[in-house]
């Protein structure tokens, strides 16, 4: 495909490949840590407070986050089970976000999320999914962008 997703990728899904300027490691810390996570979790303009996280490191363990959306405040909850965990290399989760405050029904979707040594920068290989429509994956993509965008200045601001 020409967005560089892999053929056993469904065009419901989101995927995405991204390069950071940060040592694999610490990329990782990034994704794992609530004081982390609160930096850039979330598109932009949302909050994700690091007491409202929840991050068991080992398969089985829970998932917990709330982002608030800036214009009216509304916590935005998604729940989870870590389905693989493999320190620094890979993170899947079984999530549910509750979109009840929106009028929509909840989403389920996996999570899965591989880390990469790219020199001394590190490449992460995003997907997420299915999703029930196209509209919301492509809603998805948008808020994982910028989620991204915000993670890379997250970790520009550390080094």
């Amino acid at each position: 495909m020409t967005d560089g997703r892999p053929a056993d990728v469904a065009d419901t899904d989101t995927y995405i490949t991204r390069v950071f300027e940060a040592p694999r490691d610490l990329v990782f810390r990034f994704w794992l840590e609530p004081e982390q996570l609160s930096k850039w979790w979330g598109p932009a303009g949302f909050t994700a407070p690091a007491e409202h996280i929840v991050f068991e490191r080992f398969v089985g363990g829970r998932f917990q986050l709330c982002m608030i959306e800036p214009e009216q405040h509304t916590e935005i909850w998604t729940h989870g089970e870590i389905l693989e965990f493999v320190e620094p290399e890979l993170v899947a989760i079984q999530m549910r976000a509750d979109l009840s405050p929106f009028g929509m029904p909840p989403i389920d979707v996996q999570l899965r999320v591989q880390f990469h040594d790219h020199g001394e920068r590190t490449r992460i290989t995003l997907h997420q999914g299915p999703f029930a429509a196209d509209e919301t994956r492509r809603g998805n993509d948008e808020g994982w962008t910028t989620s991204l965008d915000r993670l890379d200045t997250a970790l520009a601001a550390y080094a």
